[in-house]
């Protein structure tokens, strides 16, 4: 617990600065860290069997090209590039022509790089587009995704007894899902409604809010079958007591994916 603490402590004296600073530097952050994140994603992978060096590099390149993309602009109206993915393709199926070896590299580990380059690439791009648009914005996704996780894992512990999904994560419960849920959407639609649009009915901000808390434990959910399917605890142990990148942002992803369905309703 104390080192959990620690390193909670250290990475908000981290990120704070950085996220109201916002900008390139904020941008080169999370760069960093989706670096960090998709290098989880591929050891997961590489706990059944490795995948060629050149492969795995043409992975972090696109990851990085995607992350900073469209780094400046503000508009969700992201238009796809069909030439990006047309380069993401070519650059994993080819391979198997060149390789040509099963056993070294097939369309299982392609598909898999497919897909964890678009993933990863897309999802923390928008993380710096949201910045971008309005730093409240950010806070309030954050805001939800952070209550809602704490108040689930403290209530569950409290008065927890239903488990929500137990052939996926045991220790989650039906009274911590409320719990997270209440609390989440509390911090947040208050969050909302003091500091971005006051005149917005409140109503509506509570059902959207409490939308994306849910989306945001079907997130932590989704990522818990992962690592269940791996037969890992933890993403990595990047993080002291908290295991690795996914471990703590994997809620806040999926939050950020579902917000651009709602952000023209808000």
């Amino acid at each position: 617990m104390k080192n959990r603490v620690i390193s909670a402590i250290i990475m908000m004296i981290i990120f704070i600065p950085l996220l109201i600073i916002g900008g390139q530097l904020f941008t080169v952050s999370i760069a960093i860290i989706s670096m960090l994140g998709l290098y989880e994603l591929l050891k997961l992978k590489e706990s059944i069997k490795d995948i060629p060096t050149i492969v795995k590099l043409f992975s972090y390149i696109l990851v990085l090209f995607l992350v900073f993309s469209n780094m400046n602009s503000i508009d969700f109206n992201y238009v796809m590039d069909y030439r990006i993915i047309s380069v993401i393709i070519f650059a994993f199926l080819l391979p198997l022509v060149f390789i040509n070896d099963n056993k070294a590299y097939n369309i299982s580990d392609a598909l898999h790089l497919i897909g964890c380059t678009l993933f990863v690439g897309y999802s923390f791009n928008l993380i710096t587009v949201i910045r971008n648009y309005d730093l409240m914005y950010m806070i309030y996704l954050l805001l939800i995704s952070i209550f809602t996780d704490i108040f689930a894992f403290a209530t569950g512990r409290l008065v927890g007894n239903l488990q929500l999904c137990p052939n996926i994560s045991p220790n989650k419960t039906v009274e911590g899902s409320i719990g997270g849920t209440f609390m989440g959407v509390f911090v947040a639609s208050s969050f909302y409604h003091v500091f971005i649009n006051n005149s917005y009915p409140l109503f509506n901000i509570v059902v959207i809010t409490t939308i994306l808390s849910l989306v945001s434990q079907m997130g932590d959910l989704v990522f818990s079958m992962i690592k269940r399917y791996y037969n890992k605890k933890d993403f990595s142990n990047l993080i002291p007591g908290h295991g690795g990148i996914f471990d703590r942002i994997d809620s806040l992803i999926f939050v950020v994916l579902a917000f651009i369905f709602l952000e023209g309703t808000i």
